[in-house]
C-alpha cells in the first residue's frame, strides 16, 4: 500500500487525492477538536472556510465553532478547543466549524474518495479505518500560517507507524513519510515535550492554553474517526 505525505495544505495538489483515502490532520487543534466534539455527541460536523460561510451554513439549533489566530470568532458560541466541546454544549447537535488551517485542509482533501480526521488521540483508531476502506493514503498536514507544524508531522508518523504494523503487506511512503515516521520513533516517548517546543505548541501555551496541547498530545485517548459523507464529518 502507498501512503504519501503532504507537510501543508498549501502544498497540496487536486491529483493527490484522486481515488484515494485522505487523512487530514491538524492536532492544534482542529481535527483533534472534531474527535472531542464527536465523543460528547455531535451529531456532524459541517467544514466551513471562512468565517462568512460558516454564518451562511448555520441553521437554528446548530452550534457554530471556531477560531481565527487561535482566539474565539466573536459572536461564535464556542472556539476551538477541544476542552470545551462538552456534552451538555453538543449533544445532537451539527456543529458547523471554522479553523484557521484544518476546515480548510479538510475542504482540500474533498477531491478524494474518502476523507477521514486523523490525530493524536485517534491514530490507531483511524489507521485501522483507512486500511479498512482498501485504497492507498495521502496524510495531509494542514500546518500552521502556512509552514510545516511539527505536531502534524509527529501525528503522520504515528499513523504511517499504526498503518504499518496493522497492513499485513506493509505500506510504502515518500521521502517526507520515511522522515516523519523517523521523527515519531524518535520521540514517541516525548510527544508532549516536542509538541510543546513547536511554534503552535509555544503559542497556545502563551496564550494560557497548555491544557490544550496537553490534551492533543495523548496517544489513543479516543477510537472515534469522524469521515466525511456529503459535505459533513459523521462517525466513522
Amino acid at each position: 500500500m502507498q501512503v504519501g505525505v503532504i507537510a501543508s495544505v498549501n502544498e497540496a495538489r487536486a491529483d493527490q487525492f484522486s481515488h484515494r483515502t485522505a487523512i487530514v490532520i491538524d492536532v492544534l487543534r482542529a481535527t483533534s477538536t472534531m474527535v472531542a466534539a464527536m465523543k460528547a455527541g455531535a451529531s456532524s460536523i459541517v467544514p466551513a472556510e471562512t468565517v462568512m460561510e460558516a454564518r451562511a451554513l448555520f441553521r437554528p439549533g446548530d452550534v457554530l465553532g471556531g477560531e481565527r489566530f487561535n482566539r474565539k470568532i466573536a459572536g461564535f458560541e464556542l472556539g476551538n478547543s477541544p476542552l470545551d466541546y462538552r456534552k451538555e454544549i453538543v449533544d445532537g447537535k451539527r456543529l458547523v466549524l471554522t479553523t484557521t488551517n484544518g476546515t480548510r485542509a479538510v475542504i482540500k482533501a474533498m477531491r478524494a474518495e474518502n476523507v477521514l480526521a486523523g490525530a493524536i488521540v485517534n491514530a490507531s483508531a483511524c489507521a485501522k479505518a483507512a486500511l479498512e476502506l482498501r485504497r492507498d493514503i495521502v496524510l495531509l498536514c494542514a500546518g500552521s500560517n502556512d509552514e510545516f507544524a511539527i505536531e502534524d508531522g509527529l501525528c503522520a508518523g504515528f499513523l504511517l507507524d499504526r498503518l504499518d504494523n496493522q497492513c499485513q503487506q506493509g505500506i510504502e511512503t515518500d521521502d517526507f513519510g520515511t522522515a516523519m515516521l523517523a521523527l515519531y520513533r524518535n520521540r514517541s516517548e516525548h510527544l508532549l515535550e516536542t509538541i510543546s517546543q513547536g511554534t503552535a505548541g509555544r503559542r497556545l501555551i502563551k496564550l494560557g492554553l497548555g491544557r490544550d496541547v496537553e490534551w492533543c498530545a495523548v496517544r489513543d485517548s479516543d477510537d472515534i474517526v469522524p469521515r466525511l459523507t456529503g459535505d459533513a464529518l459523521t462517525k466513522c
